[in-house]
């Protein structure tokens, strides 16, 4: 197998148990046994556990950026912002039924045992919201420009609310395993931004 092939062999496998689990919660030896890797291929990769967990978290922020563009920014199938962005969160809602309440984001799974644990992965999930704010932003504008998302709307200042409040619906879903904070979470970002 390709290094490419190996290393999202052991990110894909670290992501479930980690999802299930924790950061610190799952050992080397899981992860590879996972895999049916040797520790030697797990060190020819990465120099530590802190740099995978970089790696890992930079390879799902892309991923989870790229969906999230294609989601919300193509205009393909959905020609209106506002319902692109109320079927993306409704698709997250499912996946939280899905789950049974659990936790569907590896970022907001591990962001609060990671940031204060290691500078450079915190920074990946700064870039990581970064990137999310402003994906949300764009679609903000574009639902004004097409007359779609109240023209009051100012999208600077509604992403970073939205995101925030989506993130903290998230987790509190997670905590109380119902999906009831996101479905009060959209709802609400559905009366702000409806025309």
């Amino acid at each position: 197998m390709s290094d490419r092939t190996t290393k999202e062999r052991i990110f894909d496998a670290a992501e479930g148990l980690m999802l299930e689990k924790s950061f610190h919660s799952v050992g080397l030896t899981e992860i590879l046994e996972a895999v049916k890797v040797p520790k030697g291929s797990f060190y020819h990769h990465f120099k530590s556990k802190e740099q995978f967990g970089v790696d890992m978290l930079k390879h799902y922020v892309a991923d989870a950026t790229a969906y999230k563009t294609q989601m919300l920014l193509s205009a393909t199938p959905e020609p209106d912002p506002l319902r692109r962005l109320l079927s993306f969160c409704e698709g997250t809602i499912c996946r939280v039924l899905e789950t049974k309440g659990k936790c569907p984001c590896l970022v907001l799974k591990l962001a609060a045992e990671v940031a204060d644990m290691s500078e450079p992965m915190r920074e990946v999930l700064a870039a990581g919201n970064r990137e999310a704010i402003a994906i949300l932003e764009q679609v903000l504008q574009e639902g004004i420009e097409k007359e779609k998302i109240a023209k009051t709307v100012r999208p600077a200042e509604m992403a970073p609310i939205i995101h925030d409040l989506w993130n903290g619906a998230m987790q509190r879903s997670a905590i109380c395993r119902d999906a009831t904070p996101p479905r009060d979470a959209l709802n609400f970002i559905r009366t702000q931004l409806t025309p």
